[in-house]
């Protein structure tokens, strides 16, 4: 059975190559399942797949890979993920764009479980190994605090418009300075 957990990412900037970057799982951050995730849980997985075997997909549906993992490790905080949208795919175009107007925030695992450990009097489940199997672009997060820190920024190229820029950066910044609330 594979299971999943969800996060929302922030957004900073895009590339014109649907790179991002960020966060898909914080560590003993306690999701809206009751699942809390433990440093090392996904280290295994990570060893014998690499960034390149865990996929990326659009709201956990295995028929829509939107993308490819570039980088995938975990950290004091949790799981980075660097991702890069393949843009020659429907989806992907539709994500970008909904990750540009911040309508899509949110990142999800999918995993089944491999080791746990329930705290009887919280019913919080540490989850203390996993085997990952992909990344998801979701709507609605079940970890609210892991985010995507990057969705780079390309400057328009030369004679290229440069409507909606300012009111892109405008954006963002609020974003990042609610976020830092």
């Amino acid at each position: 059975m594979i299971e999943t957990v969800s996060s929302a990412f922030e957004l900073k900037a895009v590339s014109a190559a649907g790179v991002f970057e960020g966060y898909a799982s914080i560590f003993a951050d306690v999701d809206l399942s009751k699942d809390s995730v433990r440093p090392g849980a996904f280290a295994k997985a990570i060893a014998e797949r690499g960034a390149g075997g865990i996929k990326l997909l659009w709201q956990h549906d295995p028929a829509e890979p939107i993308g490819v993992i570039e980088e995938l490790f975990e950290d004091g905080r949790g799981l980075y993920v660097k991702g890069r949208l393949l843009l020659d795919v429907q989806r992907a175009r539709e994500a970008l764009a909904l990750m540009r107007k911040g309508a899509l925030d949110g990142l999800s695992i999918g995993f089944r479980t491999v080791r746990s450990a329930t705290d009887e009097a919280s019913g919080i489940r540490h989850l203390e190994e996993v085997d990952l199997w992909e990344v998801s672009l979701v709507t609605f997060p079940m970890q609210p605090a892991a985010r995507v820190r990057h969705l780079k920024t390309a400057a328009p190229k030369p004679g290229e418009s440069k409507a909606g820029w300012p009111e892109l950066l405008k954006s963002l910044r609020r974003l990042e300075q609610s976020l830092k609330r």
